[in-house]
């Protein structure tokens, strides 16, 4: 038997291969965390740059059509309260 291999059981392993496939997956590993942290990082940019691009903020459109939806449900009320005769 070599010394780079063990036998457990008849199931014999080479020992410098599976720490070069561990170290290459190791590598692999860091090599796609750096990947998807430079693609996180331009997605951010794009949408920063994007959000500065805009002439009106999200909230300030959010905070308008909320403003309307209440605006139309008041006047939907009022509308059904009359042709009802409800006190309320």
């Amino acid at each position: 038997m070599a010394t780079n291999e063990s036998e457990f059981s008849g199931f014999r392993v080479n020992r410098s291969l599976l720490a070069g496939g561990a170290v290459l997956t190791g590598i692999g590993s860091l090599l796609g965390a750096a990947g998807a942290t430079m693609v996180c990082v331009a997605l951010a940019m794009a949408g920063r740059d994007w959000m500065r691009g805009l002439e009106n903020r999200p909230t300030a459109v959010a905070q308008r059509a909320l403003h309307e939806a209440r605006v139309a449900s008041t006047a939907g009320w009022e509308a059904w309260r009359a042709e009802h005769g409800s006190p309320n």
